[in-house]
């Protein structure tokens, strides 16, 4: 990955003078990162994304990890439970700074529901769940099927939207379809296949509920963009979830693999009054607007203390 890049950051760095190599997940590409930075003589950043707790697990991962994180000269982490991994892993807790992903506002807010349902095909005074992630094991949309025959005894109109395609971690819409044939659910699940960003606030906005059963999470992005329409969501509480869905008042967060649990939180959900407007406000106060300003100050710190360091530095013959 980093000699691939190589040539073409040579290239970048002829047209402008960029002072600072960012990357996302510290392995495989913040380590290849940071073999660019020392071949380019430039500092790196590496933001923790999600993979970080899974690939700890392994030594020679564990290793590398470490290796890009010591070399980095700042590590941002889009939720607390990464910077504890990162931790963990003997980077210093000074070194890492959380800053979670945020929302486009522009993309991402609330249409009148009636027309929503009515463009969807869906009646207008059922219970509506959605899901939208890649149709994989580890997004959990087979977890809440399960629980839908149970849900559908005490809301008999309810219906599940599930968003999604194929993912690089795999695609189980084989599974899931036949799932929901064996369970009699063919008339409460619609699969609405994958949609780009700028279209998902259409499904969102026919929805009552956002639930994402996930097995594991950095900070998804998605609880947002589905408070963002209004929508409060349930989850499990894994990787940073209870930390987007920090307050009862946007949400459920309940243990992963409890179906339970999951099965309880949805129907006691669907089944109080929620105040949209609170859960899109949070959402507007975790805009994307305000996550760059931050970074934006990072970025100008690190840039700054990287020229100073070549200024101090005292001129000698190098050699080859």
């Amino acid at each position: 990955m980093a000699l691939g890049s190589l040539s073409t950051l040579w290239r970048l760095k002829r047209q402008f003078d960029f002072q600072i190599i960012d990357s996302h997940f510290a392995y495989p590409d913040g380590y290849a990162a940071t073999l660019l930075g020392r071949w380019l003589t430039l500092p790196v950043t590496i933001t923790l994304r999600g993979t970080e707790a899974r690939l700890a697990k392994s030594p020679s991962h564990r290793r590398l990890m470490q290796k890009a994180m010591a070399r980095a000269a700042r590590i941002f982490s889009v939720a607390d439970a990464l910077k504890r991994t990162a931790v963990e892993m003997g980077v210093p807790a000074d070194k890492v700074r959380v800053v979670g992903n945020g929302v486009d506002l522009a993309k991402f807010h609330a249409l009148p529901q009636v027309q929503s349902r009515q463009a969807l095909g869906l009646p207008l005074d059922a219970p509506v769940l959605v899901s939208v992630g890649g149709l994989c094991e580890r997004k959990g949309f087979h977890r809440v099927i399960a629980c839908l025959p149970d849900l559908k005894k005490i809301f008999p109109a309810i219906r599940f939207l599930v968003v999604g395609g194929p993912s690089a971690e795999g695609d189980w819409t084989a599974q899931l379809h036949k799932q929901v044939a064996d369970l009699g659910m063919q008339e409460v699940v619609h699969f609405l296949g994958a949609m780009p960003p700028d279209k998902l606030k259409l499904p969102l906005s026919a929805a009552n509920l956002f639930v994402l059963s996930t097995r594991n999470e950095g900070w998804a992005n998605v609880f947002l963009e589905a408070m963002a329409c209004g929508l409060p969501v349930v989850t499990t509480d894994v990787g940073g979830n209870s930390e987007v869905v920090c307050q009862p008042d946007l949400g459920y967060v309940v243990p992963f693999e409890d179906q339970a649990a999951l099965l309880q939180a949805m129907q006691k959900a669907l089944g109080q009054t929620w105040n949209p407007q609170l859960i899109m406000d949070y959402a507007r106060d975790n805009s994307w607007d305000q996550r760059v300003a931050v970074l934006l100050q990072e970025f100008r710190a690190i840039a700054a203390g990287s020229a100073q360091e070549l200024i101090l530095q005292p001129t000698s013959a190098k050699g080859p």
